[in-house]
């Protein structure tokens, strides 16, 4: 039998019975060696079934760190603080160097634009730009 359900089992039980019954009204008309090679073969075939495993119902308390015997102690409470900390630290530390990149990034073209020979003036002017594009002829 290879389904759980209980109905099937139920079934399978019921004739068991009717055939262990039958077969035991006409057992007493046997020799006794042969009775006793039958009672040996059923305890055998007993021995050889499955166990039916009981469904029994498990009660779940509602304090969760009560029942395991943890509170939240001091070190549980950092432990469970510490990643956010790092991760927030990290996430200021990307922050800083990024605006420091892009502060120095914007000091060099000041400083190219303010060092070379054209004013800042020109850079603005519509036909500066027209000018460039021709190749400046």
């Amino acid at each position: 039998m290879t389904s759980n359900d209980p109905i099937s089992s139920q079934a399978a039980d019921r004739f068991g019975r009717m055939v262990a019954a039958r077969l035991e009204t006409g057992a007493d008309a046997l020799d006794y060696e042969v009775r006793e090679r039958l009672r040996a073969a059923r305890v055998r075939a007993l021995q050889v079934r499955k166990p039916v495993a009981e469904h029994t119902p498990i009660l779940v308390g509602r304090g969760g760190a009560a029942t395991l015997g943890e509170g939240l102690s001091l070190w549980n409470r950092i432990a469970s603080v510490l990643p956010l900390l790092v991760l927030a630290a990290g996430l200021v530390t990307i922050h800083v160097v990024q605006n420091d990149k892009r502060a120095a990034e914007i000091a060099e073209v000041d400083a190219a634009l303010l060092t070379d020979d054209l004013p800042p003036a020109a850079y603005a002017d519509p036909g500066f730009v027209q000018y460039l594009k021709s190749g400046g002829e």
